[in-house]
């Protein structure tokens, strides 16, 4: 049997891939340790889960990969958009704006080289759509950061700014994802980065009214709010096994775009 793992995990090399056990953050009383009740208010009101959330520099991470800064609390306001439905594309309020566009990414030299490959493969999976948003990989000084993450989880990233920026730092943590060769690992990588950066241009989960789709177990809603989750025209309702924005990924997949991806890629951008 296939396991799958959220973006978010335990450092998959502690453990036999057969019985490897997600691990997550302590709670009392519900609250997550360490975290303030101004904090879970505002990761509520921004409409995503409480549970489990991890505290990084700068910001938290929620919802396994989603990083949300100081900023993002201080700016929650309801919305008014929510499709209730079983497996479809979301994207956030806000969206990259200021189209056509070229957004730069830069990748931390100390993450192993391949990863820069996979970046090569994540970008040009992108810019062969022809959107009206180009990739384009930079030495530095990039609107998307590539850095180099530790801890528990596999990667995390952002939304886009209230200002119609993308988010501008993905957390990749070779640690966890380990490292490899050849077609199949740089495909993976890719996989988890494009993922990240579809994150920085304003999509949530595909899964997102249901993570056990992708990641088994008990159905699960990543929030309750009417927050932040706009259905894409155009994509389907009904379970969409392939989307490069499900949230959890089994070792060594890949998910190139498709079709249904490409609708909500096209729909935006």
């Amino acid at each position: 049997m296939k396991r799958f793992f959220p973006y978010l995990a335990v450092a998959l090399f502690c453990c036999a891939l057969a019985s490897c056990v997600s691990k997550e953050a302590p709670t009392i009383s519900g609250e997550p340790t360490g975290i303030s009740l101004d904090v879970l208010a505002g990761i509520s009101a921004l409409g995503f889960s409480t549970e489990n959330i991890r505290a990084e520099d700068g910001g938290y991470i929620v919802e396994n990969d989603i990083f949300l800064t100081q900023h993002d609390l201080q700016d929650a306001v309801v919305r008014k958009y929510f499709i209730v439905g079983n497996s479809e594309q979301y994207r956030t309020n806000y969206t990259v704006t200021g189209l056509p566009r070229i957004i730069t990414v830069s990748i931390d030299s100390r993450l192993p080289a391949i990863y820069g490959n996979a970046l090569d493969e994540a970008i040009t999976r992108y810019n062969n759509e022809n959107l009206q948003l180009e990739f384009l990989k930079v030495a530095s000084g990039a609107d998307i950061a590539i850095v180099r993450g530790n801890g528990s989880y596999l990667a995390s990233a952002g939304f886009p700014t209230s200002t119609g920026n993308p988010h501008n730092q993905i957390r990749i943590n070779s640690n966890a994802i380990g490292t490899g060769s050849g077609t199949t690992f740089i495909n993976y990588v890719a996989t988890i980065l494009a993922h990240e950066m579809g994150h920085c241009i304003g999509f949530r989960h595909t899964d997102y009214m249901n993570r056990a789709y992708s990641c088994g177990g008990a159905a699960t809603n990543e929030g309750a709010s009417t927050v932040g989750a706009v259905h894409i025209p155009g994509t389907p309702t009904t379970p969409d096994a392939g989307s490069w924005m499900l949230a959890c990924i089994g070792a060594n997949q890949n998910r190139p775009f498709n079709a249904n991806d490409i609708t909500a890629l096209n729909f935006l951008y």
